[in-house]
Parts: C-alpha cells; sequence; structure tokens
C-alpha cells in the first residue's frame, strides 16, 4: 500500500508518495525553513524550491523528420539560443544546444508519459529521449532584488535588454552549472543538479542576506 504525506510547509502544496515507514524529500527540502523567511514582510526577494518536476532530455535534430514528430509532441521546439516553447498542456521546452533541449512539466508523474511518447516520436531516428526528472531541482527566485543577487555570481548579461522574460540560458552561478529561465519581469528559475542543491541554496540564501539586513532582521 502507498501512502501520502503533504507538506505543510507553505511555499509547497506538494504531495510525496511514500513506501511505509519511508518519506520521499527534495534535494532542498532541509533549506525550506531558511527560504521561507525570505518570502516574509516586504522582502525584496525571496526564494523557494519548487520539487518533483517531470524533466525530459531530449537530443534531436529539430530539422530533422524525428525532430518534427517530436515538435508535434511538445507544441514546438525552440531554434535558437535562449528560446522556449511552451506548449498548451502548461508544458515548456528550452533550448540547450542546436540539437539538445529540456522538456519541464509542472507534475513528476506525467514524466514517464511524456518520456514514452516522445520516444515513439523519436522512432528510430538519429537523438536520445531521457526522463531527468531525478536529475535535477528548481529554485525559484523572485522580487524586485533578483536579478541583483543573481548577477553577484553568474557572468551572464541578466539585463532586461539582454535577457528577456521567457528566455533560458545554460550558465553558472556561485561555480555551479546551471540552467536559468526568467519566468516573469522579476522572477527567475534555476535548476541545479540534485546534488548541487544545498550548495546553491546556501549561495542563495547567503547573497540575499544584504536586502533584508536593510531592514534591521538578517536571515539566518
Amino acid at each position: 500500500m502507498v501512502d501520502t504525506i503533504e507538506s505543510t510547509d507553505a511555499q509547497t502544496s506538494a504531495v510525496y508518495e511514500t513506501r511505509p515507514g519511508a518519506r520521499r524529500h527534495s534535494p532542498a527540502e532541509h533549506l525550506w525553513a531558511a527560504f521561507a523567511e525570505t518570502t516574509a514582510g516586504d522582502a525584496q526577494v525571496s526564494l523557494r524550491e519548487i520539487p518533483f518536476q517531470a524533466m525530459v532530455g531530449i537530443r534531436v535534430d529539430p530539422l530533422s523528420a524525428s525532430g518534427r514528430r517530436i515538435g508535434i509532441v511538445t507544441g514546438g521546439l525552440p531554434t535558437e539560443c535562449g528560446q522556449v516553447a511552451t506548449g498548451a498542456d502548461a508544458t515548456a521546452v528550452l533550448w540547450l544546444g542546436p540539437d539538445e533541449f529540456l522538456l519541464v512539466a509542472q507534475e513528476e508523474a506525467v514524466a514517464g508519459t511524456l518520456a514514452a511518447e516522445l520516444a515513439a516520436a523519436l522512432g528510430d531516428g538519429a537523438g536520445q529521449v531521457v526522463d531527468l526528472s531525478s536529475n535535477r531541482t528548481t529554485f525559484e527566485l523572485a522580487g524586485s532584488a533578483a536579478r541583483a543577487v543573481l548577477e553577484k555570481s553568474c557572468a551572464a548579461d541578466l539585463h532586461p535588454r539582454s535577457f528577456q522574460t521567457g528566455t533560458a540560458i545554460a550558465t553558472v552561478i556561485g561555480n555551479v552549472p546551471v540552467v536559468l529561465w526568467k519566468t516573469g519581469n522579476e522572477t527567475f528559475r534555476v535548476f541545479p543538479r540534485a546534488s548541487f542543491a544545498d550548495y546553491l541554496g546556501r549561495w542563495l540564501l547567503d547573497g540575499m542576506r544584504e536586502f533584508k539586513a536593510a531592514k534591521g532582521k538578517p536571515w539566518r
């Protein structure tokens, strides 16, 4: 029998599937209390983890027959650096390279189905489709100071004239390779590999300190 445990953390309504006596944990769950403090009051920037999203890695030539078939499943594949193609079912495909893409969906439960559909679309064409849902987690940095926090340790030009809303790039933050997606005017999603979640979460919290300290209440 499978039990479910609903998180009481205010940042997420994720439901964890568990085996009897076991509980599933996200890569940065141990930092949620510290993340929650960043949302209090009139903070200029907040941080949260969005755990257990579906992520499927795709390697295919988007102009090939198999690439076009995959594009039909996803609602299209991006063709330029930084471009993100969004589907009608709340999925998004991020451009990582000329023949490399990352599909992201809110519910991890659909990852297997998506991967199977994409693999069927690929057929015997050159390429690869891999379920990468456990490979990365998602941080969301939001607020008027979000860009300033990222610019402390990201060499990419994040000014709106260069990094527009709806753009995603592969870059480095605090020496950690990540995918960075600007989802709103003051909202960024950061995709680090799960093994770097603790390091990067603490790194971002440290970079956010000055914006809370100005109010006289530094974070822990």
